[in-house]
């Protein structure tokens, strides 16, 4: 059975710079193994951005949260506020 991993944060970024970022950093979420899919979207009444990442399995996600690239998203996007 699928896992899905949903995370809402608060960025440092406007929505042109964060919306960069997401495109620089796309073509290294696709190797990621397990990894389904991963959609961004961004509330427009608070700012928030938010992230759904849907795994094959809970294995999949918590060897994932070990790699460097997941370790970097907060750098990356500047988040202030993570909701888990």
């Amino acid at each position: 059975m699928a896992t899905v991993l949903f995370v809402r944060a608060k960025s440092n970024l406007d929505s042109a710079e964060l919306e960069n970022r997401l495109l620089e950093r796309r073509p290294r979420f696709l190797d990621v193994p397990g990894l389904i899919q991963k959609i961004y979207g961004r509330d427009e009444s608070t700012g928030d951005i938010c992230g759904i990442y849907f795994f094959e399995n809970q294995k999949a996600l918590s060897e994932f949260r070990e790699t460097e690239l997941a370790k970097t998203i907060p750098t990356a996007y500047e988040v202030k506020e993570v909701t888990k």
